[in-house]
């Protein structure tokens, strides 16, 4: 498959928070500048493109920037300068169970989500099927969210998210949910979509050897800043040292 067709482009992103001693200032500071903070660079001034059907890792210590940019590119939060452009749908396993309502149904969640990443509801109907056999949560389908335990919420998340046909999936972690066997299940639907659809990856974690089985390219960033973009090797070599 072709891979010059650009999905995602970070032109010299920065983003900045303003941290706040407490809640009370950070509400002070909605009617006054003058309110003190401290100022944290979360990504600084990073650039990177990600061409249709790549497979990206981006590895980094805690508090490197990671996740703040793949909240960035889900619109979870927005840069402060530069700009991102991204073209598809996105499909993000971060928070696997945001976006349910725990008084609806599981039946009812899959269309409520299926609706906040755009569908139709006669697209949700024809994948209904499909995500409920694979989040193995059986007659529990039909009762509400809050009756479910965290992990059948997670997997029921997780089936939702990765059978909705996105273009861009993003993961942060999320392959760890359920028991072994589960996971496993995870890890071979995530190749499927890869190898059969051209979805294009881009996937945080901590895990090297997972990381290698999907991925080609690695990104390592450091204190908000992108030190190496390459070959994934080279990438895991970097991280690990």
């Amino acid at each position: 498959m072709a891979k010059e067709h650009k999905v995602v482009e970070f032109i010299d992103v920065v983003k900045r928070y303003k941290l706040y001693k407490n809640d009370k200032r950070r509400f002070m500071a909605i009617f006054s500048s003058k309110v003190p903070y401290k100022e944290k660079i979360a990504v600084n001034h990073v650039s990177f493109d990600v061409n249709k059907g790549e497979a990206v890792a981006l590895f980094g210590k805690n508090g490197a920037g990671k996740s703040t940019i793949l909240k960035m590119i889900t619109g979870v939060t927005f840069p402060t300068s530069g700009e991102i452009i991204v073209r598809g749908r996105v499909s993000a396993l971060l928070e696997l169970t945001s976006g349910f309502d725990p008084e609806l149904t599981g039946r009812e969640n899959i269309y409520l989500k299926g609706q906040l990443c755009g569908l139709h509801d006669r697209e949700i109907a024809e994948l209904e099927d499909e995500i409920i056999a694979f989040a193995e949560v059986d007659e529990y389908i039909d009762q509400p969210v809050r009756s479910y335990s965290s992990g059948m919420k997670a997997r029921l998340g997780f089936a939702v998210n990765v059978n909705i046909r996105p273009e861009i999936l993003i993961v942060d972690e999320a392959l760890s949910v359920g028991d072994k066997a589960f996971r496993q299940k995870c890890l071979e639907k995530v190749r499927k979509i890869i190898d059969e659809d051209g979805v294009t990856l881009l996937f945080v974690t901590h895990s090297t050897g997972t990381a290698r089985k999907f991925c080609e390219r690695g990104i390592v960033m450091q204190k908000g800043k992108l030190v190496y973009d390459g070959d994934i090797d080279e990438a895991i070599a970097l991280y690990e040292a």
